[in-house]
């Protein structure tokens, strides 16, 4: 169920586009614009995808950031780079704990299928960034790069094993990016109500471009 955003929410923010539960939501913006993604009841994850709008061939890279960064743990102040090593988004602000993950790839049917053996189709990230990208008149992707999983909470343990946990973000933490060059941006409002990553359930994020 789709529910207006928190009056705390938006009294601050007044232009907020949605993200509807369970979907995905793709925009375009211009370098040097800002983008501000709302967890606006708390709890969700939001996998992020950036390509360069010019040739979505060049698109933001998990692995190749990781090597940039020489960290798993995005903060304040780090930019993320392309598969061609370019910039492309740097975080600005971010009100959370700063619980984020740049390892796990995007959901999709099969893992639906054959890891939860669920007999019917199940909404999933790869499929929302697919519609996405098709809804800017763009050709999606059957397979989706890695995405930067905003508000996902992956703790790496003692044993250097890792935990799927529940998203430490509350009701109206944000995080607020740069865009570095002109680029498409898509957010998915993670459908995964197995594991408890979600708070185990889906529901409505909201963003702001500036």
């Amino acid at each position: 169920m789709t529910l207006s955003p928190p009056s705390h929410v938006r009294k601050v923010e007044p232009n907020l586009q949605i993200i509807p539960a369970r979907k995905g939501r793709g925009v375009r913006m211009s370098k040097g614009q800002s983008i501000r993604l709302i967890n606006t009841y708390g709890t969700q994850v939001v996998d992020t995808w950036a390509f360069n709008a010019h040739n979505l061939g060049e698109r933001m890279s998990m692995e190749h950031t990781r090597a940039y960064l020489d960290k798993i743990f995005p903060a304040v102040k780090d930019t993320f780079v392309t598969n061609q090593r370019s910039p492309i988004l740097t975080i600005l602000e971010d009100t959370t704990p700063g619980n984020h993950d740049i390892l796990m790839p995007a959901c999709d049917v099969y893992r639906y299928a054959k890891q939860y053996c669920l007999k019917e189709y199940h909404d999933n990230c790869t499929d929302n960034l697919r519609h996405a990208l098709e809804s800017l008149g763009e050709k999606g992707e059957e397979y989706s790069p890695s995405p930067f999983n905003v508000f996902m909470n992956i703790p790496l343990k003692d044993d250097n094993s890792l935990s799927w946990e529940a998203s430490t973000a509350k009701a109206g933490q944000y995080i607020t990016f740069k865009a570095e060059m002109d680029l498409i941006i898509v957010f998915s409002a993670c459908p995964n109500d197995v594991l408890p990553i979600n708070g185990n359930q889906s529901r409505d994020a909201h963003f702001l471009i500036f």
